[in-house]
């Protein structure tokens, strides 16, 4: 019998400890990027130009003027009105996103400029609940819309979401007619309204304000629509066509405008404000 025990060195892990968030790989051709590679192009993938989801921090820092960013409606905050009940509270899981992410809720409304020209400006962050849109949402969107009418100021919205908050049930539908009401008043006033679409825009968002913009951008390869995929398989039985739900689908159908690459969607909204916003 041997007095020393033989180590088996298949047991163990010869890998280091590698800190969580440091790498990630790309869903469009799998290049493993560093996150501050990742951080420094825009959060845009440098081998196939994969577009990754941005916080809407990021995406205010890219398109806005330096210091000029002026928020609204910070401190709004969502109630549990329906006292809903599942796995944990509504309200708890509020809490954990607010800690999660550092917002109050899934959109960041305020006022900037963009190359001078000022707007009123609104970005969904899918981090917060999947950038559901429950009654916080839809008012601070449609109160951001009302400033941009006093105010006679173009308006953009950045949407990314998963649609209506369940957690809200009817309340979180009636969000929908509330901004897309707002905008009529905006568009009776002969103000512009720029709809921006992102990865993923879905549900009763995409089914309002997000899609009724007087000029729809979208980013490349986004999946924007109503019901997913293997839904509409479902119900319909039928196979769907390449590409569907895909903005290059979507534009090619006639819903967006045009396609732009994240690295220019700040040069493209100026080139649109000098065209469309109301002359002082």
């Amino acid at each position: 019998m041997p007095i020393f025990k033989k180590p088996d060195f298949r047991s163990e892990s010869k890998k280091r400890d590698m800190p969580e968030g440091l790498f990630q790989k790309c869903p469009g051709c799998g290049e493993v990027i560093h996150h501050l590679a990742l951080a420094e192009n825009q959060r845009i993938c440098p081998k196939c130009d994969f577009h990754f989801s941005q916080t809407a921090r990021e995406r205010l820092e890219h398109l806005l003027d330096p210091e000029s960013f002026e928020e609204h409606d910070a401190q709004m905050v969502s109630v549990d009105t329906l006292k809903f009940k599942g796995m944990a509270t509504y309200t708890d899981r509020l809490k954990t996103y607010q800690k999660k992410t550092g917002l109050k809720d899934a959109v960041i409304t305020g006022t900037g400029k963009i190359e001078a020209l000022p707007v009123a400006i609104a970005v969904m962050d899918f981090n917060f609940i999947a950038a559901t849109m429950g009654s916080v949402v839809g008012e601070k969107l449609a109160r951001i819309v009302e400033t941009g009418t006093s105010e006679r100021l173009p308006v953009i919205i950045i949407s990314a979401s998963g649609g209506a908050r369940m957690y809200e049930g009817a309340l979180s539908l009636m969000q929908m007619a509330k901004t897309c009401g707002a905008l009529a008043l905006h568009a009776q006033a002969k103000l512009p309204y720029i709809s921006i679409l992102t990865h993923p825009t879905t549900g009763g968002v995409s089914a309002s304000f997000a899609t009724v913009g007087d000029v729809i951008l979208a980013e490349p390869k986004a999946m924007i629509g109503f019901a997913g995929p293997r839904v509409i398989r479902e119900t319909t039985h039928q196979d769907l066509p390449p590409n569907f739900q895909t903005a290059e689908f979507l534009e090619e159908h006639g819903l967006i405008d045009m396609i732009v690459h994240r690295k220019k969607m700040r040069s493209t909204i100026a080139d649109l404000l000098k065209y469309l916003a109301p002359k002082k």
